[in-house]
């Protein structure tokens, strides 16, 4: 089984938005909307964990599941003061307990059903898979006076995207191994490597963006008049 927890605790606050930038509407449909509707059409997805901001939750259910088809997938809970409260607070929810673990960014509504596939099947084989993509620029390390230290060698740098899959037990217990430790991470994956754990990368698609910055909300409409990133 396959259970699915999409955050959407972001204030957005570089977006400079009136409202949480979740909610932004992309021709018409919000962006966390267009985000379920991916997750929701595939088979394998049995439940959809929803983890939307305090005081949120009467307003995603009335807002952003009127465009959600299979309404009966989705399960939403209140999140935490940030993101690994959020994720945490999903796992704590998650129904099958054997099953692979699907984390994903609510601000990322083009990844496609085909990427997500094939991050559970990786997931499956090896415990642990995210999505990514190869960095193709030149990366310069530089320092606090902003001037270049180095170039840094970008044959084995991928940028890193989600979903992140894993099993269940294993980003459980690196959860709770964060806790302990009072360790904070930049994503989900980075908590398993801190264990030993090895988690395998997927190629992305290369379309699958996170929505940060209003110059992104223009990309998202010129995505969304294609079907490239299906």
């Amino acid at each position: 089984m396959v259970s699915a927890i999409i955050t959407a605790g972001g204030k957005g606050l570089r977006m400079k938005s009136k409202i949480f930038k979740q909610y932004i509407k992309i021709k018409g449909v919000p962006i966390l909307s267009r985000a379920i509707q991916v997750f929701e059409t595939i088979e394998q997805i049995k439940e959809i964990i929803l983890v939307v901001p305090k005081g949120e939750i009467d307003f995603c259910k009335a807002e952003i599941l009127s465009y959600i088809h299979k309404k009966d997938k989705i399960k939403i809970v209140e999140g935490g003061v940030n993101r690994q409260d959020s994720v945490y607070s999903g796992l704590k929810k998650v129904k099958y307990k054997n099953g692979i673990i699907l984390i994903h960014d609510g601000v990322r509504p083009f990844v496609s059903a085909k990427d997500i596939k094939k991050c559970i099947k990786k997931a499956e084989e090896c415990g642990a898979a995210i999505l990514a993509v190869p960095a193709t620029d030149t990366l310069k390390k530089i320092g606090a006076d902003n001037f270049i230290e180095k170039t840094v060698p970008r044959d084995t740098i991928w940028m890193a995207q989600t979903p992140q899959a894993f099993k269940y037990s294993l980003i459980l217990s690196a959860y709770e191994k964060s806790y302990k430790d009072k360790a904070v991470h930049t994503d989900d994956a980075s908590k398993l490597e801190k264990n030993g754990v090895k988690v395998a990368v997927v190629k992305s698609s290369g379309l699958n963006i996170k929505i940060t910055c209003s110059e992104d909300i223009r990309l998202a409409n010129f995505l969304a008049d294609t079907n490239l990133y299906e």
